[in-house]
């Protein structure tokens, strides 16, 4: 499964937003829809679903937001579209609630919305059809539309602000149509040796990665079939090796790997995670290749895109590296 999921609005096209003196602290509908893509993201990537995220930083007029958001879901492959946003109505004390807007599918904007209703503590408003919004009518696979809550009552604020991990634990959750915690590897004993990696950081793999030849494999993972988990599910086009069909959208990680503390038959088990940290930020990642090459190029790791991206960091910025993931990265 492969879901690209975008917050509404944009950074300059800014969408709802609630009351912010005290003692009514109101939400922003931007600031708030982009930490709940980002969480999701998380917990799917982390769970082997293979997830895009987008936020608008560009567009300066609505038509122009909507055009940038659909057209950018429109060039992904993927099996779902998702859209996050917040409600709005009126300032209020009164709780509100969460719904779910749909064109085709019902079934799992119900699902969300009760998963959402529940993890929330919030009034469960459901699923409701709509067929004027631009998002729904015109990305061409599956969509749905997630109204949180709403930003201008202080009830819905208050309980989102309580459980937004468990919020986005349930949106990830509902979108697999299973718990997350349950499809989301877990660590090794903690007998098990441990390798470490502190150093500069690159990133590596992906149709985009040119520093790799077309044809060029990956160091323990020799098929798709090993871990369709780390790959996209179509090989790009001129290509026929592994390391251009990762897919750029999850959290994967090459180090120098010493094989003797755990063979490669170990590290291309999707059972175990490493632990990939840069300042107060740090992701489970799957280990997928061998390198860098530390004598020409000075790095210590190399990472997905999309990593690299939720870390906050750039290339030469430094990391550490820990595998498997300690027992606290699961808590």
């Amino acid at each position: 499964m492969d879901v690209v999921i975008s917050s509404g609005h944009g950074l300059k096209i800014r969408g709802a937003a609630g009351p912010t003196g005290d003692p009514f602290l109101g939400l922003d509908e931007v600031d708030e829809a982009r930490r709940v893509v980002d969480q999701v993201a998380d917990y799917l990537v982390s769970a082997g679903i293979g997830c895009v995220t987008f936020h608008d930083n560009t567009s300066t007029t609505q038509d122009q937001n909507l055009h940038t958001i659909v057209n950018f879901h429109n060039k992904q492959s993927r099996d779902l579209d998702v859209s996050v946003h917040f409600n709005a109505y009126e300032t209020t004390t009164r709780p509100m609630g969460c719904e779910c807007l749909y064109v085709s599918q019902l079934d799992l904007a119900a699902e969300v919305s009760d998963a959402i209703a529940q993890a929330g503590a919030f009034i469960d408003r459901g699923p409701k059809k709509r067929t004027d919004l631009y998002f729904l009518n015109n990305t061409e696979e599956p969509a749905i539309l997630i109204e949180t809550c709403f930003v201008d009552s202080q009830a819905d604020a208050d309980l989102y602000r309580e459980n937004f991990d468990m919020i986005c634990r349930a949106i990830a959750s509902a979108i697999v149509g299973e718990p997350i915690d349950e499809l989301i590897p877990k660590p090794l004993p903690p007998d098990q040796n441990v390798q470490t990696f502190r150093g500069r950081v690159s990133w590596f793999g992906g149709p985009d990665d040119m520093g790799v030849s077309p044809s060029e494999g990956l160091a323990f993972i020799y098929n798709y079939s090993d871990a369709p988990h780390l790959f996209l599910p179509e090989q790009p086009t001129g290509t026929t090796g592994l390391a251009r069909r990762l897919n750029p959208g999850i959290f994967y990680v090459a180090c120098r790997w010493d094989y003797d503390v755990v063979p490669k038959a170990g590290l291309a088990d999707p059972s175990y995670q490493a632990l990939v940290k840069a300042g107060d930020r740090a992701f489970l990642a799957w280990p997928a290749d061998w390198g860098p090459h530390e004598q020409e190029t000075g790095r210590a790791a190399d990472v997905s895109p999309a990593l690299l991206y939720a870390l906050g960091i750039q290339t030469d910025d430094e990391v550490e590296v820990i595998y498997p993931a300690p027992e606290v990265a699961w808590t």
